[in-house]
């Protein structure tokens, strides 16, 4: 009989150790299925706006540029008067599907320091925050350019992926990539604040400058305050 609750208590104890280690890889497992569908997904991305067979830019996609860039200047001139808790904005005020761009994607984000590479979809509504970085209507578009703010909002990890988990990581100086239907655009990380949820005041466009600011909860994991990462364009 003590043989046999020995036997017992080692299946239970190696039992144990296997739940406790596939909860502690699961996320590892999740994080590297989704940064292969992201690649996947880019790949596919960059050959919609530059195939190897075109022997001219899309005019479609030439359109769509001049259309961002007519919209950032509007949002310039105006102001941004309805820009409030980035959250609040969840649809897009642009469909890219009729520039040729069918999935959503505007863009890569791309932050070394912390190890991501995430799809830009257009309007921070739910389903788009939890396939990657959000771009927050009523704010400039991730196409550069002077008198521009591109804010992108992301959740402070997802069960599939951890976005923007560890923004902490960021410091000044450090380097982040946006790439675009056209261009690369590198911006450098100038400033970190910690906010409240209606204080978007660090969320405006700024004349002659050209911004990227990520926004997202804080602390982890809950939403009491807003982590803002604002950050400069050296490229």
């Amino acid at each position: 009989m003590r043989d046999k609750a020995r036997q017992i208590v080692l299946i239970l104890g190696l039992v144990l150790v296997l739940v406790g280690a596939g909860v502690l890889l699961y996320p590892r497992f999740t994080a590297f299925r989704y940064a292969q569908e992201v690649s996947r997904q880019k790949e596919s991305f960059l050959e919609q706006v530059a195939p190897e067979e075109a022997q001219e830019p899309d005019p479609r996609l030439e359109e769509l540029y001049e259309k961002l860039a007519e919209e950032n200047q509007r949002l310039y001139e105006e102001h941004q008067p309805q820009l409030v808790d980035p959250f609040s904005y969840e649809q897009p005020a642009i469909d890219l599907s009729e520039y040729g761009l069918e999935d959503g994607v505007i863009g890569y984000l791309t932050i070394d320091k912390m190890g991501i590479e995430l799809p830009i979809y257009l309007g921070a509504n739910p389903r788009n925050m939890t396939l990657g970085a959000a771009h927050m209507t009523n704010t400039s578009y991730p196409i550069g350019g002077e008198n521009t703010n591109c804010v992108l909002a992301g959740h402070r990890g997802y069960f599939q992926a951890p976005m923007f988990r560890n923004i902490q990581k960021l410091e000044l100086g450090d380097v982040v990539q946006v790439q675009n239907f056209r261009e690369t655009l590198q911006y450098e990380v100038s400033e970190i604040q910690v906010v409240n949820p209606d204080e978007v005041e660090c969320l405006y466009i700024r004349p002659s400058e050209d911004l990227l600011t990520l926004i997202t909860c804080h602390p982890y994991p809950t939403n009491t305050y807003r982590y803002v990462v604002i950050c400069t364009r050296i490229v």
